[in-house]
């Protein structure tokens, strides 16, 4: 693509980032240049901040359901998987799983609770309450 073509479409990371293309200069030389983005992906990034959006507010309900407990949350608030959370937290991928049901995720002490908190970057008393951010 030419330079003068580059797409410099509004999009949610315009403020934040930039991303860099390959065009063709006057000379038709190929040189690097910069991008706000383009439409079809502001769409495809607002779709997918839409699903973690709604899985956000599916984790939410069913903590203040009792069906889950808050760790799920804040793994969808944090935006991060069960290998993910296993690397930051110390704990192994089947303990975070048994710590997803209420009954054993009341049973932790504050020492396992300061290590999702450390992953979480929040406090007891948010992990524990486990408000939106």
């Amino acid at each position: 693509m030419k330079k003068n073509e580059l797409p410099q479409d509004k999009s949610a990371l315009e403020n934040f980032t930039r991303e860099i293309c390959y065009v063709k200069n006057e000379e038709g030389n190929y040189e690097t240049d910069l991008s706000t983005g383009w439409e079809t992906k502001k769409v495809a990034l607002d779709q997918a901040w839409e699903e973690i959006e709604r899985r956000k507010n599916e984790a939410y309900d069913k903590v203040n359901a009792g069906i889950v407990s808050p760790i799920v949350f804040f793994m969808e608030e944090k935006l991060m998987d069960l290998s993910i959370l296993a690397a930051y937290s110390g704990f192994r991928k089947w303990q975070i799983k048994r710590h997803y049901k209420p009954t054993f995720f009341n049973q932790l002490s504050d020492k396992k609770l300061q290590k999702y908190c450390q992953a979480f970057d929040i406090s007891i008393q948010e992990l524990k309450n486990c408000k939106r951010l």
